[in-house]
């Protein structure tokens, strides 16, 4: 598939550029800012966050926890000609507040705080390159700057060192993860003789936004797992 190659080809240059990535200046950029939590619990809802992704590990644990928290992650990858979608992972569902709280946030305190997802111990820093408003694609270290939290607190070398394994463990995961369910996806589609469908593609996804229940096959431990899903 063209869309599968091309997203393999940029995620194994992302992989690359991720090692490349010069960890003193992660260092630099996270004592300069020095990020303080104030339990705002801002970082935990849709409104602000749009979604949370797990990897593979995150899955794994959340499933002992309560297998009824996570749905498909919802911007789906691809779609076969019948109008079932292929996406690399779950997310967290969330509450039907105004925010769309985490399903896990109770009075702004998160119930598995120990058994937390990656992204959420990681959260608000980042290791990956993104476009900014005026074009330039750049590296990001720091997500919501001034959106939420408190700033300027002290932070010694060896905690941002701390926040940049944990960071950059994270992002190799996703980046990985993504290459495995692109590779996968491929071989998926080849065997079956289905094609991903630009039309139907855009069909079913305003199907969806109109509440209609939709397939949705979700790459988990090397598995397809299917799933019917509503918005």
């Amino acid at each position: 598939m063209k869309k599968a190659d091309s997203d393999l080809e940029y995620f194994e240059n992302e992989a690359n550029a991720l090692k490349e990535y010069p960890k003193s200046r992660f260092l630099e950029v996270v004592q300069d800012v020095g990020f303080e939590c104030d339990f705002c619990g801002k970082c935990c809802t849709h409104a602000f966050n749009d979604h949370v992704y797990l990897l593979k590990d995150d899955v794994s644990r959340l499933l002992e926890i309560d297998s009824n928290a996570l749905m498909p992650s919802p911007y789906f990858d691809f779609c076969d000609q019948d109008g079932r979608f292929y996406v690399s992972g779950y997310s967290l569902k969330t509450q039907s507040d105004d925010v769309g709280s985490c399903v896990f946030l109770e009075n702004n305190r998160c119930r598995i705080y120990d058994k937390r997802p990656l992204i959420c111990r990681v959260y608000p820093y980042m290791i990956h390159r993104e476009e900014d408003d005026s074009g330039s694609y750049d590296w990001r270290e720091i997500s919501g700057l001034n959106e939420h939290g408190l700033y300027g607190a002290e932070m010694n070398e060896n905690e941002a060192a701390e926040i940049y394994e944990i960071t950059k463990k994270y992002e190799s995961g996703y980046i990985n993860q993504e290459i495995e369910f692109l590779k996968a996806v491929s071989n998926h589609f080849e065997k079956n003789k289905l094609k991903h469908i630009p039309k139907v593609y855009d069909k079913r996804i305003r199907d969806f936004e109109k509440g209609e229940i939709v397939t949705v096959f979700v790459y988990y431990n090397g598995i397809f797992h299917e799933h019917q899903t509503q918005k």
